[in-house]
């Protein structure tokens, strides 16, 4: 396969491996080149020790060739009404970039069908802590968030809930301005997939959100691959189930990994690897 010619040079760099191209922009990449090369760069970022400038190349190219699936998601949200489609854009590629970083090849899953649930979760997640009832100015919205986490840190030091004179303080404002902040805060709801989309008389409420976006959740087989992975995990010896716990349920690095349990990024790796296929091999039917 050859990569689009305005995008991809054949020759390397110092910090790339000769096995893969040098892109110069991998947002030019076509969506189909992307595809394929996307599979390259991701075996790739499998083999590299993070931290260092070819894993940087690498993981930022992946990136910058999937964004388009970023704006695929993003458009079936564009008519929610709340938040600025950049934002939209820039929280559903912290879900692409989660995908990138969680994603085994060893799987045989396509990346794309790996990666399109993380980034709707994530917008999903941000339309519900962004979605406000009523229309309130952009600068009370962008101080519920401060407000929201001033009372948090000021929550952890002082050991209950602090009074208005102290967020003022803390976040060098007025008393009148955190009560209208504060105020402001009323204006601030949750949204749901299951609300009616429209007012109806025959008092239903018409067709729901969630009604419109013709896709099977996947979390469902998500759910079914869980309840199916707990006897499996009984079965791991402790440093086993130590790694999967540190690499998945506190999103820790290889790297990081290594130095809490005084191994390399490599052999971590590679324990990752065995316990994962060890763990996959018991989730196939008989």
């Amino acid at each position: 396969m050859n990569a689009p010619e305005a995008s991809v040079r054949s020759t390397g760099t110092p910090e790339v491996t000769d096995d893969l191209p040098w892109i110069e922009d991998g947002g030019k990449v076509a969506p189909r080149d992307a595809r394929i090369l996307s599979k390259l760069f991701l075996g790739r970022l499998q083999d590299l020790e993070e931290g260092t400038r070819e894993y940087q190349y690498v993981r930022n190219t992946l990136i910058e060739m999937n964004l388009s699936l970023v704006t695929f998601a993003a458009r079936r949200f564009r008519n929610r009404g709340s938040g600025d489609m950049e934002d939209v854009i820039q929280v559903g590629t912290i879900g692409l970039i989660k995908a990138i970083d969680r994603f085994d090849l060893s799987r045989e899953v396509e990346f794309t069908s790996f990666a399109i649930p993380y980034i709707v979760g994530e917008i999903k997640r941000f339309f519900r802590d962004t979605t406000w009832a009523v229309h309130v100015p952009r600068r009370l919205q962008e101080l519920r968030v401060g407000l929201a986490k001033s009372r948090e840190a000021l929550v952890a030091v002082l050991g209950r809930t602090p009074t208005v004179k102290e967020l003022a303080a803390h976040l060098e404002l007025t008393e009148d301005e955190v009560i209208e902040g504060l105020v402001a805060s009323n204006g601030y709801v949750a949204g749901s997939i299951d609300t009616p989309g429209s007012d109806d008389e025959s008092g239903d409420g018409g067709p729901r959100y969630a009604d419109t976006m013709g896709d099977v959740d996947p979390a469902l087989e998500l759910f079914e691959d869980l309840h199916a992975l707990g006897p499996l995990l009984q079965q791991l010896d402790e440093r086993e189930r130590a790694i999967i716990e540190m690499r998945f349920g506190q999103e820790m690095t290889q790297a990081q990994i290594g130095s809490e349990l005084h191994l390399s990024q490599m052999h971590i790796s590679r324990l990752l690897t065995r316990t994962l296929t060890k763990l996959r091999t018991g989730l196939l039917p008989a």
